[in-house]
């Protein structure tokens, strides 16, 4: 199967060598062509280039992109998009004055989620959940990471997994699947100590065992899980083969960050709450930094400090943290909006840390994120637009026409 995207008046991120994540003043770049065309064949990118220079054989498919631009789809690296039910109450709960962890003591938050998702069937919570992903890649998303973390029983967490591995055997997205056994300390244990023993000893050895997960996760922070508790589970899932990845620094900086750095975590996520010593840990590491704004504004808490982690030379992803408690969207491109609008990232900045830095967060750099030859043909077309900046500043309008995922639509 061959199809051909022909006077595309903006070809986005493209890149002809290999480029595992940008940077600094790297991240204010963003390498395009315009007037150009794009060839894909078996769901690959094979060629692409100046229109003068278009190839002219006998394709299955050949589609106008006259006034419309193709870049590589969104690549979503934290979610947590597998849940049962939704929050809207306490939602309302914050309108009238409670925080986030006022209302996590009272039972809501992630326990309430927890207990929803434990009396739901497998069949249920999958069907729940591909409502989502289908919405998803609607928006423009080529590749997402899903993480457990509302089962906290053995049986549930292995459920939310299992539900994630069919999303993934059903659809073409590219998905990674995350365990975050460690998320909150459900009502029955007394302590994080004993629990962490316990995702550690009877949950751990069965995902490996079944590999229900590529990364391991732990929410690393003030009333959840302390730097002592990250570096156990860290090691115990290290011993399994699973790369950590971590929830650091969201509403308060207990060194969550220089753990993710010591365990050489593909990722250390949230940031709202940024010390000098924490940006100075993260440099010269192959961690990156994940920035997840929609959660920021929902809770109207701080936004991560995108100029100050930029401007030292760190790279910054952009995620939506699709959940049902602190960021119920999985819009990528009012993430981007937001990034550009709260954040003051540049809309290249903003594109980049959505697509090649958000691949490399997932390690996905060498399958999605860039217009590359050989990489997966996960792309947006848009309508007809003005420049690429139109995309992060027209946050209340659909500016996408289609989406590709392997070249199909």
């Amino acid at each position: 199967m061959a199809t051909l995207f022909k006077n595309i008046k903006e070809l986005l991120q493209v890149r002809t060598e290999p480029v595992k994540f940008v940077s600094g003043k790297e991240m204010n770049i963003i390498p395009t062509i315009k007037d150009a065309f794009l060839l894909v064949e078996n769901g690959l990118i094979s060629d692409f280039g100046s229109m003068r220079d278009c190839p002219s054989s006998n394709f299955d498919e050949v589609i106008d992109c006259t006034g419309k631009m193709v870049m590589p789809a969104w690549c979503d690296s934290h979610t947590h998009m597998v849940y049962a039910g939704n929050r809207e109450s306490e939602f309302v709960d914050r309108i009238n004055g409670l925080t986030y962890e006022e209302i996590a003591n009272r039972g809501g938050g992630i326990l309430n989620s927890a207990k929803t998702l434990q009396e739901t069937s497998e069949d249920d919570l999958y069907n729940q959940s591909k409502v989502r992903l289908e919405e998803i890649i609607k928006l423009g998303t080529g590749a997402v990471e899903i993480k457990s973390g509302y089962g906290l029983t053995l049986e549930a967490e292995l459920k939310m997994l299992r539900v994630i591995k069919r999303l993934k055997e059903n659809y073409s997205i590219e998905i990674k699947a995350t365990f975050l056994g460690a998320h909150a300390l459900p009502k029955e244990f007394k302590n994080t100590s004993d629990y962490i023993d316990y995702v550690i000893e009877a949950i751990l050895p069965i995902v490996a065992k079944e590999n229900l997960a590529e990364y391991i996760d732990v929410f690393c922070e003030t009333g959840y899980f302390s730097v002592e508790d990250t570096n156990r589970i860290l090691e115990a899932g290290k011993q399994y083969g699973f790369t950590p990845k971590i929830h650091v620094n969201q509403f308060t900086a207990i060194g969550g960050v220089q753990a993710g750095v010591k365990h050489n975590a593909l990722s250390v996520d949230h940031l709202e709450e940024m010390r000098d010593v924490d940006i100075e840990a993260l440099r010269g590491s192959q961690t990156m930094p994940v920035a997840l704004p929609g959660c920021s504004y929902f809770l109207s808490i701080p936004y991560t400090p995108a100029r100050r982690i930029i401007d030292a030379g760190l790279p910054l992803a952009l995620a939506t943290d699709y959940n049902p408690g602190s960021a119920p969207s999985g819009n990528m491109n009012f993430v981007v909006s937001t990034a550009c609008v709260k954040m003051k990232m540049t809309p290249e900045e903003a594109i980049n840390a959505s697509t090649i830095n958000g691949a490399y967060a997932m390690g996905l750099q060498d399958k999605v994120g860039s217009i590359t030859n050989g990489k997966l043909a996960n792309l947006i077309l848009t309508k007809p637009i003005n420049s690429f900046g139109f995309i992060p500043y027209s946050f209340g309008e659909n500016h996408i026409e289609s989406i590709f995922l392997a070249g199909e639509d």
